[in-house]
């Protein structure tokens, strides 16, 4: 969360909802009423309730839909239907799931799931369990559960899923049901995820980038598959430690001037709120008037500048630097690093080509 504003509403996953939609539809389905609010137990110990947006009976079914919030998080889902239609399964099958409209499947290796299954991922299934478990008070539980986000498709394309692998809609996630404001852990979830997917793939680079500028030149530059490329933002940190637990032949940490300054300074998380581009640090990389100039620099991209009126190739310097930071966070992971510095408009500024970790 946000340390400037501790007072942010949480919210919920879309696991949570769906698992509450799932109770309530099973209610219906063992001939009650479906309860509103539905109230299920979150794998924290919480019991939160959930008001239905959504109720039908049909013909051996039942379905039950909840408005996901969550909280003030500016989460692509906030404001989504999750609906559960749940119906009796095959005696002895247990709980079964499958995709309804706007949840997604997996067709690539290295996610927390086979490839063919609907991405509910393992904890929300969990969930879903529990609660019907928890409606039936002992009975049988052979049903099947279908999860659909009617939009979902739609929304989906301003998430990484397709990039992952997970195609024709959303994932249904969440690992405590909580949606905590400004979190940085689904962010850090989504980079291990490119990199398990990768390393499924057999890929032998991947590459972090903190923006899409830059991420689109080192796909250029060095010929990369989609699935190579790690949508890492201002978490270098958080992407090579994971890396350094499951690594490939050959990382690319790639960003623009600021950022990449960061790094050189040792800065493993690039947000602003972290740390600041050090022009002092910038201007140990020149002398005379040329240092003085950078120290008084507007900016990053200002001091860049200067350094360049004066042939003096700072960039490689950066780059330099951040590849010892970087390294750092690597150490003792087999293969090879390069750092590449571009400009703003995805031009290249330095690169230090790839070198062993060490």
């Amino acid at each position: 969360m946000d340390e400037n504003a501790p007072n942010l509403r949480r919210g919920w996953t879309t696991g949570a909802c769906a698992a509450a939609a799932a109770r309530a539809a099973f209610a219906a389905l063992m001939g009650g009423d479906f309860p509103d609010p539905v109230t299920i137990r979150l794998p924290g110990g919480q019991t939160p309730a959930f008001a239905l947006a959504l109720t039908e009976r049909g013909e051996n079914f039942c379905r039950a839909g909840i408005v996901k919030d969550a909280g003030d998080d500016p989460d692509v889902t906030h404001g989504a239907l999750i609906v559960a239609r749940v119906s009796h399964g095959a005696p002895g099958a247990g709980v079964t799931f499958s995709a309804g409209e706007g949840v997604g499947t997996v067709t690539k290796p290295g996610l927390p799931l086979p490839v063919g299954e609907p991405a509910i991922n393992p904890v929300p299934r969990q969930m879903i369990r529990a609660a019907l478990a928890a409606e039936a008070a002992g009975g049988a539980t052979d049903i099947h559960v279908e999860i659909s986000v009617p939009g979902g498709g739609k929304i989906a394309e301003r998430t990484l899923n397709g990039r992952l692998g997970i195609i024709g809609g959303l994932s249904i996630l969440g690992t405590t049901g909580i949606v905590t404001p400004f979190s940085c852990a689904a962010w850090i979830s989504s980079i291990h995820r490119g990199i398990d997917v990768a390393r499924a793939l057999g890929l032998k680079t991947v590459a972090g980038a903190t923006g899409s500028t830059s991420e689109a030149a080192v796909k250029a530059l060095r010929d990369l598959p989609e699935e190579a490329l790690i949508d890492m933002g201002d978490f270098v940190g958080g992407m090579l430690k994971y890396l350094r637990k499951h690594p490939v032949r050959r990382v690319i940490v790639a960003g623009g001037m600021a950022k990449m300054t960061k790094l050189a300074q040792g800065l493993l998380d690039l947000h602003s709120k972290r740390g600041s581009v050090d022009l002092d640090f910038l201007a140990s990389f020149a002398d005379g008037e040329t240092a003085e100039a950078i120290r008084a620099a507007n900016s990053a991209k200002h001091a860049f500048e200067i350094a360049q009126s004066a042939e003096l190739d700072i960039a490689r310097a950066v780059a330099d630097a951040a590849w010892t930071t970087a390294a750092q966070a690597l150490r003792g992971a087999p293969g090879e690093l390069e750092i590449v510095v571009f400009d703003r408009d995805g031009g290249l500024l330095a690169k230090t080509g790839f070198r062993k970790i060490g």
